[in-house]
């Protein structure tokens, strides 16, 4: 490698660069060491990001180059914004993920790259990262690749057998949009290596049926990024597109990524200063998760008449207060799907209220020993209890009430930290 002092100014402005994209997640794989090798994905260290089990997992996070010969409008990297440019070879990426995990500074790495020459030249050196770790360095650790739209199923397959998680961007919601600002791009390349991956996928979890020990294609699946806020697309355009990736696709995330305004001089963004705010990308993570995990539609969280998501409050709730003919609900008697789309009531406290009802009949102060946020749910259901709320289930007046409550708590935990 280049002196040290070369290799840190290298780090310090790949790593930075490499901050603007957040789908970075080591949730899904349980690749363990064997034979002595080095590294694994399944012990706890440095936190960066989390699995889908709760463990904590550091990754070093860079790009490959932010050398890039597209001019996507969005993109810090964009060959046309000048900026401080640098690259890794493959053996300097190969040995500064040697020497962190051997200082305990991360468990697996993330990388990404801007484009030089074309796709397949910049994702063949990719794949030379990873096949390197894994069969010259016995690497176990955690690897997750971004994936260079238009490349070769060729170099796509073997990414597949190298890394852990592989995602290519969609970057934008619309194709229209994509045109608009990243003129160089098209909608093809990018779900070209979805469905290769896709059918990958599925094809090795057929063949390990039949085959014990069938290798392994990127068993911690695949995502993408959505940019919000950089063009006109509402909340529904954005959730409508994600319900149609995981539908399609199988990906394992879809992950928001709010505009933050990095020019002045393109006609094309929004102004400069005004970033999307962060409570917008919030919720739209909470309206992911209720039409993952919570059977809730894209339709009934967003639609033409409610585009876009309430920054006010969380989605469950804002749903809950423009259907007022479904509550209260009996909390003994209510289907557990039903009891999920109470406010204040999440997966694990209905599967708690679900097992605990067969023995008896369950009261206010059941449900606050399950878990229940009781100050929101207590307004939408009913239960086996002397005690009886009076509920006002005028929408208006009970979402001034709710978040009323919600800023008198704030300002509570606001004052209580300055006595910790």
């Amino acid at each position: 490698m280049e002196n040290w002092d070369r290799i840190r100014e290298k780090l310090q402005i790949l790593a930075d660069a490499a901050k603007y994209d957040v789908s970075c997640s080591s949730s899904g794989s349980k690749r363990a060491n064997t034979e002595k090798g080095l590294g694994n994905t399944t012990g706890m260290g440095i936190c960066h990001s989390y699995t889908e089990d709760g463990r904590c997992v550091s990754l070093l996070k860079i790009l490959l180059t932010n050398y890039c010969i597209y001019d996507c409008a969005y993109c810090v990297s964009r060959k046309s914004n000048d900026i401080k440019r640098a690259g890794f070879t493959v053996e300097e990426v190969v040995a500064l993920t040697i020497n962190f995990y051997r200082r305990n500074y991360i468990e697996g790495l993330f990388l990404s790259s801007g484009i030089f020459k074309n796709a397949d030249y910049t994702m063949e050196r990719l794949v030379r990262v990873a096949k390197k770790l894994r069969t010259e360095h016995r690497f176990n650790g955690y690897i997750h690749l971004k994936t260079i739209p238009g490349a070769s199923d060729e170099l796509m397959n073997e990414a597949a057998l190298y890394a852990d998680r592989l995602s290519v961007n969609i970057e934008l919601p619309t194709e229209t949009s994509l045109k608009q600002l990243a003129p160089e791009k098209n909608y093809h390349d990018i779900m070209k290596p979805m469905a290769y991956l896709q059918q990958g996928i599925t094809a090795r979890v057929e063949e390990k049926q039949g085959v014990y020990k069938a290798p392994a294609f990127a068993p911690a699946g695949q995502s993408t990024q959505i940019v919000i806020g950089a063009t006109p697309e509402t909340d529904q355009h954005i959730m409508t597109l994600a319900d149609t990736l995981y539908k399609n696709f199988k990906l394992k995330r879809v992950y928001y990524s709010g505009y933050v305004p990095i020019t002045s001089s393109d006609h094309r963004l929004p102004v400069i200063g005004t970033p999307v705010p962060q409570i917008r990308e919030n919720r739209l993570y909470q309206a992911d998760w209720l039409t993952r995990f919570y059977s809730f539609s894209v339709e009934e969280l967003v639609d033409q008449h409610h585009p876009q998501l309430d920054l006010d409050i969380d989605p469950k709730l804002s749903w809950a207060l423009r259907n007022p003919h479904c509550f209260p609900i009996d909390i003994n008697k209510a289907d557990y799907h039903l009891i999920l789309r109470i406010p204040g009531i999440g997966v694990g406290s209905a599967l708690k209220i679900r097992e605990a009802r067969k023995f008896r009949k369950l009261s206010w102060e059941h449900l606050k020993k399950i878990g229940v946020a009781f100050n929101r749910a207590k307004y939408f259901i009913t239960c086996d209890s002397a005690t009886h709320f009076h509920r006002d289930m005028n929408p208006d007046a009970l979402r001034h009430q709710l978040l009323a409550q919600s800023k008198y708590a704030k300002g509570l935990s606001s004052q209580m930290s300055l006595f910790q």
